[in-house]
């Protein structure tokens, strides 16, 4: 019998998570660039690249991987708790070799020997991490309050400690110590979650090799997220090139998380469990809607960016930023690719058990966005890496939709998205003639392009019958007449 949670419930917690991961940045960032400036901000990227590296050898593909399992037998307790402590344990194992690796870092490479010891606390973070599991569960509730709570209170260290660019170090360690905090207070709640497993009867092979499945395409992912950065700035030699990336980069993901964040990671687990019951038109119906709720709120994101890039960065970053414009404008397009991937990723590939040939098509894009980076870096620096970035998630997101079975098509994306295309391109045209005819743009300006563009996006796409648009609301108005007749 399906147990199920509410859907709408999960999604719930975690847009209001995934909101506040948002809005933290976006309290943060203007503080901590004007502070740290780029060269600070781009060592802090350079070297947080090389952590990134580390982290994924020690997690291994437990992060897709045991949402996967947990959520295949989550109505037999005894068998999540025994795969729970089998999967843990081993990523505590595999862990624990990668912090004596970090350790011969800080001892042989001097040269920003100070921040990778500040770094530190991010391997141990990622060692007691068990989000999965609440994913699994479709219990997130959980993993949502502790994370919230050590996030906020990280806001408020940054800023009564972080007082000018020599608190670099101090920066990344609270940004660590919160993130260990975060994933510890997971643990408070799994008494009540699992039960007690005679250790003899752990077997921790299988999952090895499993895991290692799931690792190829996160390793693979990584040259295109993560070698970016360590190429610039091995290549361009240039602090503030990172610097720019970076601040690029973090506008771009705080617009995925708000896009597709939420909806692949409590659709991923519903998913799992539908593939085990083998219901395949409903996984399809599923699939499809979160590809056409994605591409709603992602062509209005991409093409609000594109509007608002020259506005926003002055007033946001401030003075000395200028390079992050050009970056997002190229970047933008990222939101839209990555998002229909990612979803594939979530709620096919993953959920099917079909990791294994996912990771073949990321290892293609790996190696592309590896030689796009080594052509382009040395002329166009931060913008080359975007470039390679483009084309690389562009091959992905082919031969995702190439191998998929029909569960979605390149018919169904364009059907979708002309409309939403229109619309969006209206809407960056009278966005950025806003910003561009306003006497002295900033603070007040930009609300004005937001909240415009906004509304206009969405008022076109309801002209233009956007199916999804009208659904919305429809809904919309029958929960105001039904109160309205309630009252």
């Amino acid at each position: 019998m399906d147990k199920s949670p509410g859907i709408k419930k999960n999604y719930l917690y975690r847009l209001l998570y995934d909101i506040l991961t948002m809005i933290t940045p976006f309290i943060t960032a203007p503080y901590v660039s004007r502070v740290l400036g780029a060269d600070g901000i781009g060592i802090y990227s350079y070297t947080q690249s090389y952590m990134t590296y580390l982290s994924m050898f020690a997690v291994l593909g437990t992060a897709s991987y045991g949402t996967r399992e947990i959520a295949r037998c989550r109505n037999d307790k005894y068998e999540y708790s025994k795969k729970f402590w089998e999967i843990e344990l081993l990523t505590v194992f595999t862990t624990s070799i990668c912090l004596l690796i970090w350790l011969g870092i800080i001892i042989f490479v001097k040269k920003y020997q100070i921040y990778f010891v500040a770094l530190v606390p991010s391997l141990f973070a990622a060692m007691f991490d068990i989000s999965w599991f609440y994913t699994g569960c479709e219990t997130i509730g959980y993993m949502i309050l502790g994370n919230s709570i050590w996030k906020l209170l990280g806001v408020v260290c940054i800023f009564l400690v972080i007082k000018n660019n020599n608190d670099l170090f101090l920066y990344i360690l609270i940004n660590t110590t919160m993130l260990l905090s975060a994933n510890l207070s997971m643990w408070i709640f799994l008494p009540k979650m699992l039960i007690r497993i005679n250790v003899k009867e752990l077997n921790f092979k299988i999952h090895f090799k499993e895991t290692l499945i799931y690792f190829i395409p996160t390793i693979a992912t990584s040259i295109y997220t993560v070698l970016d950065k360590t190429l610039i700035g091995a290549i361009t030699q240039n602090e503030y090139e990172n610097g720019y990336y970076e601040q690029a980069t973090k506008i771009i993901n705080m617009a995925k998380t708000a896009v597709f964040g939420a909806v692949n990671s409590v659709m991923g687990a519903r998913i799992s469990f539908l593939f085990s019951e083998n219901r395949v038109n409903e996984i399809k119906q599923r699939l499809r809607k979160s590809v056409d709720f994605i591409l709603l709120l992602g062509f209005g994101a991409m093409f609000g960016i594109i509007g608002v890039s020259q506005t926003f960065v002055p007033v946001f970053f401030g003075e000395g930023y200028e390079a992050v414009i050009n970056i997002l404008y190229c970047m933008s397009p990222l939101i839209i690719i990555i998002g229909i991937s990612n979803c594939l990723g979530a709620q096919y590939y993953t959920p099917a058990g079909l990791r294994a040939e996912s990771a073949k098509y990321i290892i293609i894009g790996s190696f592309v966005n590896l030689i796009m980076n080594l052509i382009f870096i040395p002329t166009l620096g931060s913008i080359g890496a975007t470039v390679g970035s483009i084309i690389a998630e562009l091959t992905i997101a082919i031969l995702y939709l190439i191998r998929c079975n029909g569960y979605l098509t390149v018919n169904y994306i364009c059907i979708v998205s002309y409309k939403r295309v229109l619309a969006g391109i209206v809407m960056s045209l009278a966005v950025y003639f806003i910003g561009k005819f306003w006497k002295n743009p900033g603070v007040t300006s930009l609300i004005v392009q937001i909240i415009t563009g906004a509304s206009l996006y969405f008022t076109l796409l309801f002209i233009l019958k956007d199916k999804l648009q009208t659904e919305f609301t429809q809904i919309i108005i029958k929960k105001i007449l039904y109160r309205g007749v309630k009252n």
